[in-house]
C-alpha cells in the first residue's frame, strides 16, 4: 500500500463514498419502488461463519481506504459510520498525524492484525509514530455483508470508545515522579506504573512547577472519565519541563512486586504500612487498567475479615465458641454450600474462618439488618464511601445495602461487594492496628488533601479476636501453605470468587506482617491460597 495524507472529506464527495459501501444515506422512494417490481425474488441474507476470503477483502477495503486519506470511505466499511468518520477525521485534523501506511499482518480467524506508520508534525515539529492494531471483521445482521467491528481501538490500541486523540501543547505540565528514597519512578523500569503515573501527572502537573511541552495525547471522553481514566501521553514532539512528585513507594518492593505478578496473568497486589497507610507497591501483570487501584471484583472470602468483625460485634459468633458449619444452608430461596460440600461437626468459628466455611456466614444472615454489613464496611473498615484520596484515581470498594439471599451472598464476598486489592490490602491494615487509616501514594502534606476516616473503631474484644482468627488462619487454615515461612506478627485471608462465564474463580489472598499489610487477586486463577497468596507471601517476607 502506498502512503497517503489523512484528509478530510466534505461535500458531494462524501455522500457518494458512503451510497457505494451501502449506507442509508437519501435516496429517492420513487426510484426505489422502481428500481424492482414486485415479482423480483428478494436476495437471500447471507449468514454464518465468515470465510477468510470476507475477512481479508473487508479489511482491506478499509485499511486501503483509510491510508488513502478517505476518511468516509473507510467509515462505511466499518459497522457505526458515524463514530468511525469522527475519529478518523480528528486523526488527520486533531491529532495531525500525516503520510500514514498501513500494513496488514497474518489473519487469525476474523481478527486482522495491522500496524501503523505515520508522521505527527504540529507547529513546524515533526516526529515519526508507529505502533500496531487489529481489527475484527463482522457480518452485518440486515444484509449479512462483512464489516469492521468499530471500537476505537482500531484507530489506537490505548483508545477506549469515546476518547479522542489530540496533538498540541499539553494542558498539564509534566511530572518527574519519585520513589520514597528520590529515585526516579519510570514505565520503562516499572511496567505496572504507567496509569499510576499518567495519574499523578494529572493531579499535580499544574502544582508541581513543570511547563506543558507538545504531545500527542489520548483525551479521555465521558465513559472512560466515569471509569477514572486519564489522559495519556503517546509521543512528546518537544519536551516540557517537569515538575517533581515524591511517592510513598519503596524501590526494593516495587520491583519485587512487578517479578512476583508477572509469573501468572491477570495478577495484580498492593502492600502497604499498616502504621501510616503509605502505599509501598502496586503491581499489575496486564498493564492497561490499574485493577490494583481501580479494579471492581467480588472478593469472595476475604470478605469474611469484615463479615466476621461484624458477626462478633453483634454477638453472632466468638473465635472460641460453637458455631454452625453445615453442608449447606438455604437463604432466600439460594441454597448456599461450601467448597467441595464440606462440614465441620461440633467447631468453633474459628475453626469455621479458617476453613472458609460459606454456611458458617449464610446461617447468621437472619439475625442481621439489610444495611448492617455496608455499615460495618464504612464505619470501620473506611470503604464504601468514594472519598479516599490517594493521590491518584481509586475504587474505594462497594457494599451496597442488599436483601434476602444477595445480602447473605455479601456475607461471602459475592452478591453485589466489589473490591480491588488496594482495599482487601487496607482490610489487612485495619486488623493490624486496629484503626483504619487511608492509604496514600502522595503525602497528603504536598497539597494539604484530608484524607478518609472512619468513624469509629471495632471493640477491643472483636479486635483481639479477629487477630486471633487471621493467625490462626495462617498459621493452620487455607493460608497456611502460602504463609509457611512468613514470621513474626502474622494473619492472613484466603478467598475464590466465582464469576459467571469463568471456568475457574478468581483467587484472592490478604495478609499482614508486622508493619506490612498485602493483597492480591490472581483473575481465573483458581484457589487463592495457591494463587495469590504466595504472590503476597513472597512480599511479606521482605520486612517491614
Amino acid at each position: 500500500m502506498l502512503g497517503g495524507m489523512i484528509a478530510v472529506v466534505v461535500g458531494g464527495a462524501g455522500f457518494g463514498a458512503y451510497a457505494l459501501f451501502g449506507g442509508g444515506a437519501v435516496a429517492d422512494s420513487r426510484t426505489q419502488s422502481t428500481s424492482a417490481s414486485s415479482d423480483d425474488k428478494a436476495k437471500p441474507v447471507k449468514t454464518g461463519p465468515l470465510s477468510a476470503e470476507e475477512v481479508t477483502s473487508a479489511a482491506e477495503a478499509f485499511l486501503t481506504a483509510w491510508q488513502q486519506g478517505k476518511v468516509t470511505e473507510a467509515a462505511a466499511a466499518t459497522d457505526d459510520t458515524a463514530a468511525a468518520k469522527a475519529l478518523l477525521t480528528g486523526y488527520g485534523k486533531d491529532a495531525h498525524i500525516r503520510d500514514v501506511t498501513l500494513t496488514k499482518g497474518t489473519r487469525t480467524g476474523d481478527k486482522v492484525p495491522f500496524s501503523v506508520k505515520g508522521t505527527v508534525s504540529y507547529d513546524g515539529t515533526s516526529k515519526p509514530l508507529a505502533y500496531d492494531s487489529s481489527l475484527t471483521v463482522v457480518r452485518r445482521a440486515e444484509d449479512g455483508k462483512p464489516l469492521v467491528e468499530w471500537h476505537s481501538a482500531v484507530v489506537h490500541p490505548d483508545l477506549e470508545d469515546g476518547d479522542t486523540l489530540v496533538t498540541g501543547e499539553s494542558g498539564t505540565p509534566p511530572v518527574k515522579a519519585l520513589d520514597r528514597d528520590g529515585g526516579e519512578l519510570t514505565e520503562k523500569e516499572y511496567a505496572s506504573l504507567g496509569s499510576v503515573l499518567d495519574g499523578l501527572r494529572e493531579k499535580y502537573g499544574d502544582k508541581a512547577g513543570g511547563k506543558a511541552g507538545i504531545e500527542l495525547q489520548v483525551i479521555r471522553g465521558k465513559e472512560s472519565k466515569k471509569a477514572e481514566l486519564s489522559d495519556k501521553t503517546l509521543l512528546e514532539l518537544s519536551e516540557g519541563t517537569p515538575g517533581t512528585v515524591r511517592t510513598t513507594l519503596s524501590p526494593a518492593l516495587q520491583a519485587a512486586a512487578e517479578k512476583q505478578v508477572s509469573a501468572k496473568p491477570k495478577a495484580s497486589v498492593v502492600v502497604m504500612r499498616p502504621s501510616t497507610g503509605e502505599i509501598l507497591a502496586v503491581a499489575n501483570s496486564s498493564h492497561g487498567f490499574n485493577t490494583a487501584f481501580q479494579g471492581s471484583l467480588a472478593p469472595g472470602s476475604t470478605m469474611k475479615v469484615i463479615s466476621s468483625s461484624l458477626l462478633i460485634e453483634e454477638g453472632l459468633a466468638s473465635a472460641d465458641k460453637q458455631h454452625p458449619c453445615p453442608k449447606y444452608f438455604t437463604y432466600g430461596h439460594w441454597k448456599f454450600q461450601n467448597d467441595d460440600k464440606f462440614e465441620i461437626k461440633n467447631g468453633t468459628f474459628k475453626a469455621s474462618f479458617a476453613r472458609s466455611c460459606n454456611t458458617a456466614f449464610i446461617s447468621q444472615a437472619g439475625e442481621l439488618d439489610n444495611d448492617s454489613l455496608t455499615k460495618e464496611a464504612q464505619q470501620v473498615f473506611g470503604l464504601s464511601l468514594n472519598n479516599w484520596s490517594v493521590g491518584v484515581p481509586t475504587f474505594d470498594g462497594s457494599v451496597p445495602v442488599q436483601s434476602q439471599a444477595q445480602m447473605a451472598a455479601s456475607l461471602i464476598g459475592q452478591g453485589g461487594v466489589r473490591m480491588n486489592p488496594l482495599n482487601m490490602a487496607s482490610v489487612s491494615a485495619t486488623i493490624k492496628t486496629g484503626t483504619f487509616k487511608q492509604p496514600y501514594l502522595v503525602s497528603p502534606t504536598v497539597d494539604n488533601r484530608t484524607l478518609a476516616t472512619a468513624s469509629r473503631t471495632m471493640s477491643a474484644s472483636a479486635l483481639s479476636q479477629m487477630r486471633e482468627l487471621m493467625a490462626y488462619t495462617a498459621a493452620y487454615g487455607t493460608a497456611a501453605e502460602a504463609m509457611s515461612g512468613v514470621t513474626g506478627d502474622v494473619g492472613a485471608k484466603t478467598g475464590s470468587a466465582e464469576v459467571d462465564g469463568q471456568k475457574k474463580p478468581n483467587g484472592w489472598f490478604t495478609a499482614y506482617r508486622n508493619d506490612l499489610a498485602a493483597a492480591g487477586v490472581v483473575q481465573s486463577g483458581g484457589h487463592g491460597g495457591d494463587t495469590a497468596g504466595p504472590i503476597v507471601a513472597a512480599l511479606l517476607k521482605m520486612g517491614a
